[in-house]
């Protein structure tokens, strides 16, 4: 559920006045997510979510993220563009909790992801990243490689309840990562987060991008690994190699990868899995019962990481 906070009938009209959207037809509650509280908000001027930012979010922030998803959608991409009030702010106060308002995004996102889904998400991913690269604000990637000893150290006494040797194992692929790790490769604004449940299809087209909360200056080819991680493994955590073959070949299309991005790519998707597989055990071990954090599974990055570690090139992702 991600709804977290309730808004009362007389909240919400207080802060509806702000805004010069209409009247109020409908609004519910929307049942997804994990990080915020989600309203679906219908008036007279059209369809609209409403979002409270909830403990995750850094409130010092959001005017970052607001500024880059309006920046990228007045340059084509098709993700949600923040709504301004009457005096021109598109963040303020609800129920205790800062919020905005942005455009509504038709479209469902894809419980299965088939072949044709992946073409559309990298060159979605790519315009985003040609898109961003005149948007001058920079904000550090709070979850990268930098991050990531830290998460280990603070994971690592619980680590092996959840498999035995995995604290081993993981200090022993961390310092491969990290000693590996490129640099001078292309950096700009990543979405850090495209996973199935951030891109919408309508009638099998891709009909949006949502939720930049994780968004972050980066090298764009991480985020390119990010995706091969999140769209390309199957149930049995078997890598589809079509799948990125034809995410890769979009991608490319769009923004070329050089050839250190190619050869930096089984690296960057070992730091993906990484990223996710030791964000997943600390929110594992340390959500008390109750929190607002839906807990997820860290082995699942585990076994996309054995993948990885074995990949000696860009052939194995279909390059």
């Amino acid at each position: 559920m991600a709804v977290y906070t309730e808004v009362t009938d007389e909240a919400l009209t207080a802060f509806l006045a702000d805004y010069d959207i209409g009247t109020l037809i409908a609004f519910r509650g929307i049942a997804e997510g994990v990080e915020n509280s989600n309203y679906s908000l219908r008036s007279s001027a059209g369809d609209f979510i409403l979002t409270l930012y909830e403990k995750r979010v850094d409130p010092d922030e959001l005017p970052w993220f607001l500024g880059l998803m309006e920046h990228l959608a007045r340059r084509g991409l098709v993700c949600p563009e923040p709504v301004h009030g009457r005096d021109g702010a598109a963040l303020r106060r609800l129920c205790g909790k800062w919020a905005a308002i942005t455009t509504f995004l038709p479209g469902v996102w894809p419980r299965r992801v088939r072949p044709q889904h992946c073409a559309p998400v990298g060159a979605a991913l790519a315009q985003l990243h040609l898109a961003g690269a005149d948007y001058a604000p920079r904000r550090e990637n709070a979850l990268g490689p930098a991050a990531w000893t830290e998460l280990l150290v603070r994971c690592r006494a619980g680590a092996d309840q959840v498999q035995d040797g995995l604290a081993e194992q993981l200090d022993r692929a961390l310092g491969g990562i990290l000693a590996a790790w490129p640099g001078g490769l292309p950096g700009g604004h990543i979405h850090a987060d495209l996973f199935p449940d951030n891109v919408f299809f309508l009638n099998d087209k891709l009909s949006g991008v949502i939720d930049f909360y994780f968004a972050a200056t980066d090298l764009l080819a991480y985020d390119v690994a990010v995706c091969l991680n999140a769209w390309c493994f199957e149930a049995d955590f078997s890598f589809n190699v079509t799948k990125s073959r034809a995410l890769l070949a979009a991608y490319h299309g769009l923004r070329p990868l050089s050839v250190e991005e190619q050869a930096a790519l089984p690296v960057l998707c070992r730091g993906a899995s990484m990223r996710f597989l030791l964000t997943r055990l600390f929110d594992w071990l340390h959500t008390p019962p109750g929190a607002l954090v839906t807990r997820k599974d860290p082995l699942e990055y585990l076994r996309r990481l054995r993948f990885h570690l074995s990949a000696t090139d860009g052939r194995a992702y279909g390059l």
